[in-house]
């Protein structure tokens, strides 16, 4: 049987909202009240609602201060604004605000019900999903970077001012919080965009080859080096390096990068010729190099070298605002790539994204959207297309507060657990079939069974 639509009536007068409780029940909705816009935005935040229908005027936090708060939180929510005072200054400020309509008092019940059926129906989020389209076809000069949080717009403002300097840049934060996307915005906002842009992740290659890689070999250098090969810097000369996870280099590497960011020269392996290069490096890790000099695993005067600027990506548990901009565009992406027609998502499953953790950042998010669109046989993408992992944790998780969303990690970590154990359980401890119902990679899990001390 198909769950009723919860809806949140928002209004000071008590008579009033007695009034429509008694009307949507009788609709066919569950209903929910608040006697004022903050306590509204405090409902919102620890609960999904399918509509609101809010008055303007209240005494301490207005129905238009109600309507920003909530759609920066969720835009998925369709608001109705009620007003007994009609103006057309108001209505225009609430549907700058988000709001799907605005109805005067007293309330018409025809249209009431045909403006809620249509809400619901999502005709204001096909319209905000393909303005959303538009701007961020525009936004494609910052090389896709996606975010309206202020961590990530001064983030982005100081890539724009760096990225025309001849500046090596250290790049730091959590896996999977898209620090290749930065360099790659670095790159093509420079004045090296018509050189080449060179990636090599540092802690895929073996220390042996990583020597060869970046600098060249001579033919006879070693066993198989039936050939002379030029190496990542080569490559780059006149545009950009990205070294990624740099802090996976030995000592012993790290020395000959140290030169080569001194001098501007390299040499191949088993050859003897110096050669100049002229490249720019952008450096990334997801570790602490303040800890790591400090226990004698990372160079100090390769870490000033690298650190000329230094810009540091927060996770995306730290900036949820920019979750349903990213979630969005990933749904754009992956739907056109698996020819279907997905718009949106519905309150619902935009409410797991907004609550879930994001361990995996903004990796785990293109994941989790990716595995919705092919699941997805709808318009609009619910909560049922995403990983059970996060559903899980989403529901079980502490609710954040209005003004720091922050989360509990103790609890959070016991139910990701608890739900681990039993889909592998669940399993008979196939750990490939227990990743791919939980939404995660096999090495995610094989990962997290470690930290917990379930594996050698």
């Amino acid at each position: 049987m198909k769950p009723k639509n919860t809806i949140l009536v928002v209004d000071d007068d008590r008579a009033h909202r007695t009034m429509l409780r008694t009307l949507l029940s009788g609709w066919g909705y569950t209903v929910a009240e608040a006697d004022d816009g903050g306590a509204a935005i405090a409902q919102v935040h620890e609960k999904p609602f399918d509509l609101i229908l809010m008055d303007v005027r209240m005494v301490k936090v207005s129905g238009l201060e109600a309507l920003a708060e909530i759609k920066a939180f969720n835009p998925a929510i369709p608001v109705i604004i009620m007003t007994a005072y009609a103006s057309v200054e108001t209505a225009v400020e609430a549907l700058k605000k988000g709001a799907y309509d605005y109805l005067t008092k007293p309330l018409d019940f025809d249209e009431l019900r045909l403006t809620m059926e249509r809400a619901m129906d999502h005709s204001q989020l096909k319209k905000e999903n393909r303005l959303l389209r538009e701007r961020l076809g525009r936004r494609f000069d910052r090389r896709n970077l996606i975010g309206r949080s202020q961590a990530m717009t001064a983030l982005l403002e100081t890539v724009a001012q760096v990225a025309p300097s001849e500046a090596t840049v250290l790049i730091t934060g959590e896996s999977g919080t898209g620090k290749e996307m930065i360099a790659g915005a670095i790159h093509f906002n420079s004045f090296r965009k018509e050189g080449a842009f060179i990636k090599i992740n540092c802690a895929a290659i073996t220390e042996t080859l990583l020597e060869s890689e970046l600098f060249g070999h001579e033919k006879g250098a070693f066993t198989g080096a039936d050939r002379r090969k030029e190496g990542k810097f080569r490559q780059a000369d006149g545009g950009s390096i990205f070294l990624d996870e740099v802090s996976e280099m030995s000592l012993a590497m790290q020395v000959k990068l140290l030169r080569v960011l001194q001098e501007r020269e390299i040499t191949r392996v088993g050859g003897e010729e110096v050669l100049k290069v002229d490249v720019r490096v952008i450096a990334a890790t997801n570790r602490n190099l303040l800890q790591d000099m400090a226990a004698g695993r990372f160079r100090e005067d390769l870490y000033y070298r690298l650190n000329v600027v230094a810009l540091h990506l927060p996770p995306l548990r730290d900036r949820r605002e920019d979750i349903p901009l990213l979630a969005q565009r990933f749904l754009i992406d992956f739907a056109k790539q698996n020819h279907k027609t997905i718009r949106g998502f519905t309150p619902q499953a935009m409410d797991r994204l907004l609550r879930y953790a994001w361990p995996g950042n903004v990796r785990e998010l293109m994941n989790a959207v990716e595995r919705g669109v092919v699941l997805s046989r709808l318009e609009y993408m619910d909560e049922a297309e995403l990983p059970l992992i996060l559903v899980a944790e989403s529901t079980a998780m502490p609710q954040p507060s209005p003004e720091g969303m922050q989360n509990g990690e103790a609890p959070l970590e016991e139910v990701e657990k608890t739900t681990i154990l039993k889909t592998l359980a669940a399993t008979e401890g196939n750990k490939s079939e227990a990743a791919r119902r939980l939404g995660i990679t096999r090495r995610t899990l094989h990962q997290k069974l470690k930290r917990w001390g379930m594996m050698s």
